[in-house]
C-alpha cells in the first residue's frame, strides 16, 4: 500500500456495504487501515462482512432514505472510534422499464434512496467531519449520469442529480476541508450483472471488477486526492468516451 493511500485513524461509512460494490469498498478501505462501518438493510449479509473483514469494521443496520438511522449509524461510528472523515455513498437500487411504463411508486423509491439518501448523507455527515477537521465524501453515480440510458429513466435522473449535487457540495463544503467527488462505474461483475454478456461496444470488452472501482474510491478517500473535489471520475472500460 503506498504511503499516501494509509488511512489508519481515519473512520469511514460505506453505504450499501453488504454486498457487491460496497462490499469491495469496505473491505479495501480497511485493508488502508480505516476503520469501517458496513451500513446496510441486510442485516445477515452486512454482518459477515463487517466479520470478514475483523475488529476494523463493525456493521449498524442503516436504511439511507431514514435521517434517524443515519444519526444513529454517525453515533455508533463516534462512540467506537471517534468522529467520521470518509463517506462513501454507495447505496442505491435501479428497476428498469420503460419511461412510459415504470411504476410510480418505484420511482418514487428510487428517488428516495439513489438521490435523497445521498443528499440526507452528506447533510448528516457534515458537523462530523467538521469535528475530524476534514473529510472526504465519494457519491457513487454511474455511467448512466453521463448519458442517456433506455430503460433506466428515473434511475438516470437520480444519478445525473448526484453529480450535480456533488460539484454544489464540494463548493459549498470546500471552507470546512471537506472533499466531495463522484465516480461513475460502468458494467461491474456483481450479483445485478450476472446474467448479462460482457460488453463488446468499448475498448475493454469485458465487465470490471469491484475492485477496479475501490481503486479509485480508495484514491478519493485518501490524501493522495488532496487537490482534487467536484469532479467526476469514470470508471466505465471507456464505455462512454464517444459520448
Amino acid at each position: 500500500m503506498q504511503a499516501k493511500f494509509d488511512l489508519s485513524g481515519q473512520v469511514a461509512i460505506v453505504t450499501g456495504a453488504a454486498q457487491g460494490m460496497g462490499e469491495s469498498f469496505a473491505v479495501q478501505l480497511a485493508a488502508a487501515g480505516a476503520r469501517v462501518v458496513v451500513a446496510d438493510i441486510n442485516d445477515a449479509l452486512g454482518t459477515a462482512v463487517a466479520e470478514r473483514i475483523g475488529e476494523g469494521a463493525m456493521f449498524v443496520h442503516h436504511d439511507v432514505t431514514s435521517r434517524a438511522e443515519w444519526d444513529a449509524v454517525i453515533a455508533a461510528a463516534e462512540e467506537r472510534w471517534g468522529p467520521v472523515s470518509i463517506l462513501v455513498n454507495n447505496a442505491g437500487i435501479a428497476v428498469w422499464g420503460s419511461m412510459e411504463t415504470v411504476d410510480e411508486a418505484e420511482a418514487r423509491k428510487m428517488l428516495d434512496v439513489d438521490l435523497m439518501g445521498v443528499l440526507i448523507g452528506m447533510q448528516a455527515v457534515i458537523p462530523t467531519m467538521r469535528r475530524a477537521g476534514h473529510g472526504s465524501i465519494v457519491n457513487i453515480a454511474s455511467v448512466a449520469s453521463m448519458k442517456g440510458t433506455e430503460g433506466l429513466t428515473v434511475y438516470s435522473a437520480a444519478k445525473w442529480a448526484v453529480r450535480g449535487m456533488t460539484k454544489c457540495a464540494a463548493l459549498e463544503l470546500g471552507a470546512d476541508n471537506i472533499r466531495v467527488n463522484a465516480v461513475h462505474p460502468g458494467m461491474i461483475a456483481t450479483a445485478m450483472t450476472v446474467d448479462m454478456p460482457d460488453p463488446q461496444g468499448q475498448p475493454i470488452k469485458r465487465k470490471g471488477g469491484p475492485d477496479e472501482v475501490g481503486n479509485t474510491v480508495l484514491f478519493l478517500a485518501s490524501d493522495a486526492s488532496s487537490y482534487t473535489t467536484g469532479c467526476d471520475f469514470v470508471v466505465d472500460g471507456g464505455m462512454t468516451i464517444g459520448v
